[in-house]
């Protein structure tokens, strides 16, 4: 018996369930907002119902992942598409850059390389030093450095400034000390891998700090009556 042919099209809840698992926040609402930017075109049936191909899934990953890993905004993401779709044969998979950092740790990296990485210039990072948002150890800098330096760059597409987010220095200060005393009992312990145990604690306690903290500005957001992005209905 001959294998199933593959799909040539695919609904947008068949869609979501083929993102879910790399991107459980996506949903309904978010796909049909970045049709509603350009940076997706999927099909139309005759009935006006979506019908996205592989490569439209393909795109919509690389969107996804730019968003979570490199804190792009949209406008950045939707340039580098357009370039893609310019300097290649149209509807080709595989045909999206790879995105550099993600997930993995990165090497340490020197100013130059840090600088390279982000596309920052020499005053803007000095200037994120001055305030604290982006710090080295020693002549190298870290995936926290970064991060940072990315996440900084990004809030600049939506006029917030450096100076603007001391503020959240001064809050993940405070939470870490929170931490370090949570641990602190863990740290005295003589006993062999006392500190390796004080380590996986703290940062189990930190990713339900930050979950924490996630909730509470989805939930000011709702009170201040902007609507939220949560799942869907699967639909056209």
């Amino acid at each position: 018996m001959s294998a199933e042919p593959a799909r040539a099209y695919f609904g947008i809840s068949e869609v979501l369930d083929q993102l879910h698992a790399e991107f459980p926040d996506v949903s309904v609402s978010k796909i049909r907002f970045l049709e509603s930017e350009g940076l997706i075109q999927p099909a139309r049936t005759a009935s006006n119902y979506r019908r996205f191909t592989a490569v439209d899934v393909e795109r919509l990953r690389y969107i996804l992942t730019a968003q979570r890993d490199q804190y792009l905004p949209l406008r950045v993401i939707k340039d580098q598409l357009d370039a893609g779709d310019d300097n290649h044969s149209p509807r080709r998979p595989g045909r999206y850059p790879v995105l550099a950092g993600g997930p993995g740790r990165t090497p340490p990296l020197t100013r130059r390389e840090l600088l390279e990485a982000t596309g920052a210039g020499e005053n803007r990072l000095a200037e994120l030093e001055e305030f604290g948002l982006v710090r080295r150890s020693g002549r190298h800098y870290g995936q926290d450095a970064l991060d940072a330096t990315r996440a900084v760059l990004a809030l600049d597409g939506y006029g917030v400034q450096a100076r603007h987010l001391r503020v959240l220095r001064a809050a993940a200060e405070r939470e870490t000390a929170l931490i370090e005393q949570v641990v602190a009992p863990v740290l005295r312990q003589r006993s062999p891998g006392a500190r390796e145990r004080a380590g996986q604690t703290a940062r189990e306690i930190a990713s339900l700090v930050l979950a924490l903290h996630t909730a509470l500005i989805e939930a000011a957001l709702a009170d201040a009556g902007f609507p939220d992005q949560g799942p869907g209905q699967a639909g056209a």
